[in-house]
Parts: C-alpha cells; sequence; structure tokens
C-alpha cells in the first residue's frame, strides 16, 4: 500500500523517519498492484504498477504492454511466447480470463503463447523472484513508499552486477474484480494443454482476427 508506513529493511539517514507501524487500509493513500515481466535473454526488468485490483485481466495487459513496446522490436521474427508464471494469483493456472485474455494477446499478436505454471509451493524456482523482486526488495528497503513516484523511482533504480536493469509503469484504473468466462467463450479458445502435467502446461494458438481487433494493437 501507498501510505506513510513502515517498510522492512535498514537504511541510512540523519533523522530517524517517523512511520506507522500498521498498514491499516484506512491510513493508505493508494493500493498498489504491481505486476512484474522478467526478459531473461536480456536481463531487463519491466514493472507494472496498477491502482484497483490484482486481476487475469490486469496481468495480461502487463505482458501485453511489455510485447508492443519493447518485446516485438526486440524479437521481430518471433512467433513464439513462452510465460513462466506461478500456478495462483492473477495468473493461475485455473483461471479462466487469464487463459480467455492470453487467447486475445495471442489472436491480435499472432504468436503461440505456451504457458508453464509452478506447482503450488515452487513459485521461488521461478527466475523472476530471484533475479528481479529480490534486487527491488534490497533496492527500497527502509525505504517508506509514501508516493507512486516514490515506489517507481525506486523500482527503477534498481541495478546488479550482472546488468540488471529495470523500467517502471503506472497503470491506473480499468481492471476490476469479479469478470467472468462462460462455457461457451472457454469452447471457442485455441487452447492445447500438454501431455506432461496439462493443468499447468498448455499453448494458446492464435486464431484469425478480424480488422477491429488488428486495431487494438497500438505501437508505442
Amino acid at each position: 500500500m501507498i501510505g506513510n508506513f513502515k517498510n522492512a529493511g535498514r537504511t541510512w539517514c540523519k533523522e530517524a523517519d517517523r512511520v506507522l507501524v500498521h498498514d491499516w487500509p484506512q491510513d493508505a493513500i493508494a493500493q498498489a498492484v504491481p505486476y512484474g515481466v522478467f526478459e531473461i535473454t536480456s536481463n531487463t526488468g519491466y514493472m507494472f504498477v496498477g491502482d484497483c485490483f490484482d486481476t487475469p485481466r490486469f496481468a495480461v495487459d502487463a505482458i501485453r504492454d511489455w510485447w508492443i513496446c519493447d518485446g516485438q522490436k526486440h524479437y521481430r521474427k518471433a512467433n513464439r511466447l513462452l510465460i513462466l508464471a506461478d500456478a495462483g494469483g492473477s495468473n493461475s493456472c485455473r483461471s479462466r480470463v487469464w487463459k480467455a485474455q492470453l487467447q486475445e494477446l495471442s489472436d491480435i499478436s499472432e504468436l503461440c503463447i505456451t504457458v508453464c505454471h509452478y506447482p503450488p509451493g515452487c513459485s521461488k524456482w521461478n527466475p523472476i523472484e530471484h533475479r528481479l523482486f529480490s534486487h527491488i526488495s534490497i533496492n527500497w528497503a527502509g525505504i517508506p513508499l509514501r508516493s507512486f513516484d516514490t515506489m517507481l523511482r525506486y523500482i527503477e533504480g534498481t541495478e546488479t552486477e550482472s546488468g540488471l536493469q529495470v523500467k517502471a509503469y503506472l497503470k491506473r484504473g480499468g481492471n476490476e474484480t469479479g469478470e467472468r468466462v462462460s462455457n461457451e467463450e472457454m469452447a471457442r479458445l485455441s487452447i492445447t494443454p500438454h501431455d506432461v502435467c496439462p493443468a499447468w502446461s498448455y499453448t494458446i494458438h492464435p486464431r484469425p482476427c478480424t480488422i477491429d481487433e488488428y486495431d487494438q494493437l497500438v505501437y508505442c
């Protein structure tokens, strides 16, 4: 949460910073919802910070923004995308909205999107945990996150000796809870479960798009 709250860790300062010990929601200025994308080959992290709810639509919007603004420029000949994700949260392996939104991304980008979820309790094996999130936590340790600007500044200021670079973006509104996907909509998805661990691993194939759907792909 954004507000005058204690942030775990220690930092050097001339005077002690007065903060609230407990982060009660009523004392917060805003709710910060971070979603990260880590590009392994370039050692670059992308953090999208929302101000509403951590939803599947928000998660896929973050991946879509990464692809439109950077991914397709770096990988112009790519026709496949591999996503490593936790099995829960906004990118849950059981979420219909997550899969439906990925289908839309696959359709407009013409990418075959393969998703491999880490089993419950195994998310720490995900490279994004120890190559991005952990370094961000170290960089802002002991710093009260009193505003979105402060949060974004410390995210983007995260660096490592191995050359990690991080970009941060603020995404306001547009991710409400309660979205549903019907059985009929699920039946129209072009999704193929893998032979091994089909509940956690699957590939979504692009379907033919209309002109209106192509217009949704806005270039940065």
